[in-house]
């Protein structure tokens, strides 16, 4: 028997198998003592092993029961029980993005996991990210702002258009260290769409949307007006993230809960891009936001339709770089060497 009769902590995803040696088995089976529910097997065609082919679960015990035929066709019974590992806690994970989802060509793929994780390189090894057209990439471990350990993975550039891209996480039964193990795995297939960046010059006080290499719009705007550390537009490679036809806004002591319109977000700092008729004259010629990029209404809902998750927004001119301060998507922040040596591989 593997595991060994009274076997004890046995991982669920563990390999689970009868062998008889001199003989076949028969009528054999590994039952939920607690359930009575009989956990799914397969027989080799020449009867000789059974082999468990569903993951077991947590902290249960397993009864195996059955018979072994002799070549002399003696009849001996197959007797013997293990249990599972009972874990501290279980770790659960989720992604940022959806499966079939189709996204810029800057998104993350984003492991958040909802406790901390002692065994990291363990867990980095279960992450497999396989891309069409193959595409250079690495995952790297983020400080654990959101309640749990963080994983993104990144490609070393933009990705290409067009790009499939799918993750596969065998977590479930995984040791994670300190008594957690994983609560399941994780599947995705999604997708990169076109080439759409935002070029965003606060000393021009303009900024362009190139699609596809070609300039799709080219509109007067406003950044922060940077008297104050917090109100200067971070220069850097942002995300978008999130798009609101309508937000509340609030930046105390400056205003709070204040209706906003065509928003996109690109920071978790409190930038966004979104529309602001109150510095329409200034549009083009100065900047006077709190740090957000301001444009008119016409040109914030043209550009609202056409925001994906994942596109860049190259911000640059001003005098603080997006960093760790701004929130928790600061990828492109990163230099590519140091990226790498985030990893825990």
């Amino acid at each position: 028997m593997n595991p060994a009769d009274g076997a004890t902590d046995v991982a669920p995803t563990a390999p689970i198998s009868v062998t008889a040696t001199d003989g076949t088995l028969t009528d054999i089976a590994l039952t939920n003592t607690e359930s009575g529910v009989v956990v799914a097997g397969e027989l080799a065609a020449d009867g000789h092993s059974y082999t468990v082919t569903e993951p077991l679960g947590y902290g249960a015990t397993y009864e195996w029961s059955g018979s072994v035929i002799g070549a002399d066709g003696d009849e001996v019974a197959v007797e013997g029980s293990f249990s599972t590992v009972e874990p501290d806690e279980v770790v659960s994970a989720t992604l940022n993005i959806a499966d079939g989802q189709e996204v810029g060509i800057a998104a993350p793929i984003i492991v958040q996991f909802d406790g901390p994780i002692e065994d990291k390189a363990a867990v980095e090894k279960a992450l497999v990210v396989t891309t069409n057209p193959p595409t250079e990439g690495a995952w790297a471990w983020l400080p654990d702002d959101n309640g749990g350990a963080r994983a993104h993975w990144r490609p070393r550039q933009y990705w290409a258009p067009g790009t499939t891209v799918s993750l596969d996480a065998r977590l479930y039964g995984l040791a994670y260290g300190d008594g957690a193990y994983g609560a399941a795995d994780l599947t995705l297939d999604f997708g990169i769409g076109r080439s759409q960046v935002v070029v965003a010059n606060a000393q021009s006080h303009r900024m362009q949307v190139v699609r596809d290499g070609q300039t799709v719009m080219d509109i007067p705007v406003s950044y922060g007006e940077g008297s104050e550390a917090r109100n200067v537009t971070r220069s850097g490679i942002h995300v978008v993230t999130e798009k609101h036809e309508d937000f509340l806004m609030s930046n105390p002591p400056y205003y709070e809960n204040v209706r906003e319109r065509w928003a996109v977000r690109i920071s978790n700092n409190g930038e966004f891009i979104h529309a602001n008729p109150l510095t329409t004259g200034q549009q083009g010629a100065s900047n006077v936001t709190n740090g957000c990029i301001n444009l008119s209404m016409s040109d914030a809902q043209e550009y609202f339709a056409i925001a994906m998750y994942g596109d860049p927004v190259e911000v640059s001119g001003t005098s603080i770089d997006l960093s760790e301060a701004d929130g928790d998507l600061w990828d492109w922040a990163v230099d590519w060497q140091t990226w790498q040596s985030m990893s825990a591989l």
